[in-house]
């Protein structure tokens, strides 16, 4: 097998007739066919052939190859969202009356679909706790189907031993599903672990740059069939233009990760030892209560630093204000580094109870370490909580 970086550079589309030393966009909705029996063979499946961008695209299947073969995975399909891949993949794979297990820090709008959403198909969620997740059998039913979690978690930034829960998905049969948007394919890859399908929101460090919006899961080529043939019908397709701009983002994927990687460790550093920030959480920091796990399963801690600043909710919005250079901004894995306050923002809405039983506590802060010069970031940082 090719070396990651490698793979992330050279796995690209045939060359067209022009000998194009970079694979070009191919912005065309349909194809053609030679004759009535190509087209009917090509619909038949009886051929490899491009129907349909809606269907697969050259410029889609690049970046969809490329992300396969870093997971280590068997196949994929590419979609316009983040949540369009999250959506899809538990539409696909869940019938009315089956029964989720999931971590409870999940990403907001999967809560969302989880408890509003779902409900509505008689599909129910039973979550549990980080820090409860030896006894996650305890909420296995009978009609339990899908075990799905995130690792690091957003924003409280837990870490779930992949390897615990490929093991309990085994045992009692279900479908292990992992959202690695956070560690990407460089750090981690689920797979190792049992995983059955992984998803991304390819928006955030697989693009990088804060520029397109883009989403992908893959696996198991029998369940990646299945959530295939539901996106060819309902239409979530990535364009060929977003995958043509992720595609050249992987190509640097590796040099990028491991510089924001080096700038959260320092960040993180920086923020423990600060008077005014009451508690730091980064996986490779050893104060990090499942710092071994992290460890174990990652290359490196990722780009997303949590701390909480003294002062509550007040204490967040006073540092949101005396930002100068960092953005305040909902989306993170940027070249720019992004702080959010997620209890005076992204979940003001919810009850303080609810807040805390996340792990978002009302001083909370997200940060998104970007690839500025290291001592500018904590710059802003320190005047800011100074």
């Amino acid at each position: 097998m090719e070396n990651f970086e490698t793979s992330a550079i050279r796995t690209q589309t045939e060359r067209s007739q022009f000998d194009e030393h970079s694979t070009p966009l191919y912005l065309t909705s349909s194809f053609i066919f030679e004759d009535a029996e190509d087209m009917r063979a090509s619909f038949a499946e009886e051929k490899s052939k491009n129907l349909y961008s809606r269907f697969s695209n050259p410029n889609v299947t690049e970046f969809t190859d490329k992300i396969v073969k870093m997971e280590g995975a068997e196949a994929g399909y590419a979609f316009a969202t983040g949540m369009a891949a999250i959506y899809s993949t538990f539409a696909t794979l869940l019938d009315a009356g089956d029964h989720i297990v999931s971590c409870q820090s999940v990403f907001g709008s999967t809560h969302t679909l989880f408890t509003k959403y779902f409900p509505k198909w008689n599909i129910e969620t039973t979550y549990f706790k980080a820090e409860d997740a030896e006894h996650v059998e305890q909420y296995i039913k009978p009609n339990t189907k899908i075990l799905y979690l995130e690792t690091p978690t957003n924003p409280a930034i837990e870490i779930l031993d992949l390897e615990f829960f490929g093991k309990i998905a085994k045992k009692h049969n279900l479908i292990f599903i992992v959202d690695n948007c956070f560690a990407t394919p460089y750090l981690q890859q689920p797979i190792k672990y049992g995983a059955d399908v992984v998803v991304h929101s390819a928006t955030k460090l697989i693009d990088g740059q804060g520029r397109v919006l883009g989403g992908v899961a893959v696996g198991k080529a029998d369940l990646i069939r299945e959530i295939y043939l539901f996106a060819r019908n309902t239409g979530p397709a990535m364009s060929p233009f977003n995958a043509w701009v992720l595609s050249r983002s992987l190509e640097t994927l590796a040099i990028r990760v491991e510089k924001h990687c080096e700038n959260a460790l320092k960040v993180a550093q920086f923020l423990e030892d600060h008077p005014n920030v009451k508690l730091t959480k980064y996986p490779f920091l050893e104060s990090h209560p499942s710092y071994a796990v992290a460890k174990k399963q990652m290359k490196l801690g990722g780009n997303i630093v949590a701390f909480e600043i003294k002062g509550g909710i007040e204490g967040g919005r006073n540092f949101l204000n005396k930002i100068k250079m960092c953005s305040l901004s909902a989306n993170l894995g940027d070249t720019r580094t992004i702080v959010t306050h997620p209890a005076s923002t992204t979940h003001s809405k919810l009850t303080d109870e609810e807040r805390n039983e996340v792990g978002i506590t009302a001083g909370l802060v997200r940060c998104s370490v970007g690839l500025e010069h290291i001592d500018d970031i904590i710059a802003d940082l320190k005047q800011a909580l100074d």
